[in-house]
């Protein structure tokens, strides 16, 4: 029988869990296998978590990886984050199923990467999504100047992946910065779906469609400016414009709480990703001390749906590198309550319609770049 192939990926989601990471390893796996005929394997927890997307079968060989706990301590779910990207590193090692892409879920997971793979001179691949210890540091849950980060810090960037798989062009240049070296990479957006089935039936929620409407769909949690979200809430004109707020994750109720007595706001469960087009403008903020260290893939997935996007953040993050031709930017600073109605009180519908054409464009774009990146993917495939 001909050997195949073989590829790892180790990330703490996968479906049927719901999760955008363990989406996009679903997505490629799923094109692995069916393009290239490549055997994947996937590592992964075995529990359930907070999250939103599509629900779907797990393909490829999936090996899950009990965590020691589910609970909502902070401190012990932080212990149990740092063991368990321990015990998938070591699981996928031990398998040894052709090169390991490692995603950087749970934290430190790249670190237990350049430690355990170093030593044993290992191939892999980091899959830069969120980045670690910095995303410690940018909500100010540890000081960079702290002995442990220091350490973290230092193992995580000691020994450099052979390969790279960046979420654009910005990060990329930074971690290989922190690395110290350039790397074989590719580019790969998150939120970029090659089946994009838009539905045509205007949704339930959809009651105006004279208006203008906003959106806020998905997590809020540390990267993100609830202050930002509260701010278009204020700022809202219920005459023109109607705000969808479909939110969880650690700032949700913060968010959700603001909405109450406010006209012109509808709340929901979840939208649909087949509905996220019938939204006009989609909010999008990423906070000033997680620039690079994330890249919110509510941006691109709004913009793939054929919407236009609100950007609260830096005009040097890859989502307004990557995006701009099809958004309006808010810089967060002392000045938010002003730039965000100043941008909301000059939205009008040749404006949308403009920048909606752009994002088509932009689509096409990003669909192009997923496809060739995957393809180099699977030529990284070996046998094993």
């Amino acid at each position: 029988m001909q050997s195949k192939r073989r590829l790892t990926i180790i990330n703490r989601h996968y479906p049927p869990n719901l999760n955008i990471t363990g989406e996009n390893a679903w997505d490629l796996a799923s094109y692995l296998i069916n393009k290239h005929n490549i055997e994947v394997t996937v590592v992964h927890i075995d529990r359930k978590y907070e999250g939103g997307g599509t629900k779907r079968e797990p393909v490829g060989n999936v090996y899950p990886v009990k965590t020691i706990y589910e609970g909502n301590n902070r401190i012990l779910r932080y212990l149990s984050g740092t063991l368990d990207g321990y015990n998938l590193i070591r699981k996928a090692a031990k398998l040894n199923h052709g090169p390991l892409i490692v995603m950087t879920s749970p934290p430190l997971l790249s670190m237990w990467a350049s430690i355990i793979l170093g030593r044993k001179k290992m191939e892999w691949i980091l899959w830069s999504m969120d980045l670690f210890p910095e995303g410690f540091a940018a909500t100010n849950e540890i000081s960079s100047s702290n002995f442990l980060y220091k350490l973290a810090y230092k193992q995580t960037y000691k020994n450099a992946p052979q390969k790279l798989i960046a979420l654009g062009p910005q990060q990329r240049k930074v971690l290989e910065e922190k690395y110290g070296k350039k790397m074989e990479s590719v580019l790969l957006p998150c939120g970029v779906f090659l089946e994009q089935n838009n539905s045509p039936v205007l949704p339930a929620w959809k009651k105006e469609p004279n208006k203008i409407y906003l959106g806020y769909c998905g997590n809020c949690g540390n990267p993100h400016s609830a202050e930002f979200v509260k701010e278009v809430i204020d700022a809202i004109n219920p005459e023109t414009q109607h705000l969808i707020i479909a939110v969880y994750g650690v700032k949700a109720d913060q968010v959700k709480a603001h909405t109450k007595g406010k006209p012109g706001i509808t709340l929901l469960p979840s939208v649909p990703r087949n509905e996220l087009h019938h939204i006009d403008v989609h909010l999008v903020t990423l906070v000033n001390s997680w620039t690079h260290v994330a890249v919110p893939s509510k941006a691109v997935s709004s913009i793939c749906s054929g919407s236009t996007i609100l950007f609260c953040g830096n005009k040097e993050s890859d989502n307004w590198v990557l995006l701009q031709d099809a958004g309006w930017l808010v810089e967060e600073n002392e000045n938010l309550r002003q730039n965000v109605r100043k941008a909301l009180s000059s939205l009008i519908r040749e404006d949308i319609k403009r920048k909606k054409e752009n994002a088509h464009t932009i689509a096409a774009r990003l669909n192009k770049l997923i496809q060739e990146s995957y393809a180099t993917i699977a030529s990284w495939a070996k046998i094993y």
